[in-house]
């Protein structure tokens, strides 16, 4: 019977690898987006996390006769590479390698990308409690037969800014305020430390918002960190949106995002000086965008390098 049923399926047509008559050329990428899988992270406690992710894999297609590739092939790859082990770039590569096996003759160039959440626990700034938070991550890898496989990390991050603009004029009138309060020569210190405590003495207040950096980094080692990653742009930015607060914690971003102020540009360059500085980074780009509370737009800023 098992026999029998081989024998079916051997027999049945398969159109995408016979030639056509339609259109002739060759195509740089055909495959699948979309594709719901499983990942396994391993966490900070070494413990494993099971994740769903979307993926995406291409293959080209050389042959400018041939009809089509063998997408339940590069289905099949997907759904059994990344089940069987931890997520990885070097695991990535693995599949590429797994898609131009199994295309042999059609293709020589392979890509795929993981797209997930990354779980991370983060600590309050002040209180000594923790929070979890989700980091969009993507991790992609482009192969070309014969040559060393190209390794790629995108990350969001979400950070706060306050208009440096906004914080000047905003003292200016806490300025004029304060000299219209105390118009005699003597003042008294005590006096001022009260007053400024009031809604009267803080009478302007600069604007801050929710702001997003986008970077992704091609890098020359699969090892590379994508945690870590996440820890240095936040740690660049010094004003990532928290997870736990309470009042101590919240006055330190108070204190962090004033001493902190920050246009695009300035996120921008910060970030553009320390990817400069990393050796395993080979090329980057970046995107950073503030969503104004002043105005109905956002202001943006991006980054690029390109690979030498």
């Amino acid at each position: 019977m098992l026999e029998k049923s081989k024998s079916q399926f051997k027999s049945l047509p398969d159109i995408a690898s016979e030639s056509t008559e339609l259109a002739t050329g060759v195509l740089q990428a055909v495959g699948m987006s979309g594709i719901e899988v499983p990942v396994s992270l391993v966490d900070s406690q070494g413990q494993v996390l099971r994740l769903s992710a979307r993926a995406e894999a291409f293959v080209n297609l050389y042959q400018p006769e041939v009809r089509g590739i063998h997408m339940s092939r590069l289905f099949r790859d997907v759904q059994l590479g990344l089940s069987a082990k931890t997520l990885s770039l070097g695991l990535l590569a693995e599949i590429t390698n797994d898609f131009l096996e199994s295309h042999e003759g059609l293709s020589d160039c392979a890509e795929l990308s993981v797209a997930f959440e990354a779980l991370l626990e983060r600590p309050a700034l002040k209180s000594g409690n923790s929070g979890w938070r989700t980091y969009p991550v993507k991790l992609s890898v482009k192969r070309q037969a014969g040559q060393s496989p190209d390794f790629f990390v995108e990350i969001l991050v979400t950070y706060s800014s306050t208009c440096p603009a906004s914080a000047a004029l905003a003292r200016q009138l806490i300025q004029q305020n304060f000299k219209k309060q105390f118009k005699e020569s003597e003042i008294k210190a005590e006096e001022v430390y009260m007053w400024l405590g009031t809604s009267e003495g803080i009478n302007a207040t600069p604007h801050a918002q929710r702001s997003y950096a986008r970077v992704q980094v091609q890098v020359s080692d699969a090892a590379f960190n994508f945690t870590e990653f996440i820890d240095l742009l936040e740690n660049i930015l010094q004003t990532p949106v928290q997870a736990m607060v309470k009042r101590e914690d919240e006055q330190e971003f108070a204190l962090r995002n004033g001493q902190n102020l920050m246009f695009c540009e300035d996120a921008a360059r910060r970030v553009k000086r320390d990817l400069d500085q990393m050796k395993e980074v080979i090329a980057y780009e970046g995107e950073f965008r503030h969503a104004e509370s002043l105005h109905p737009h956002d202001a943006v800023a991006r980054i690029s390098k390109n690979k030498n």
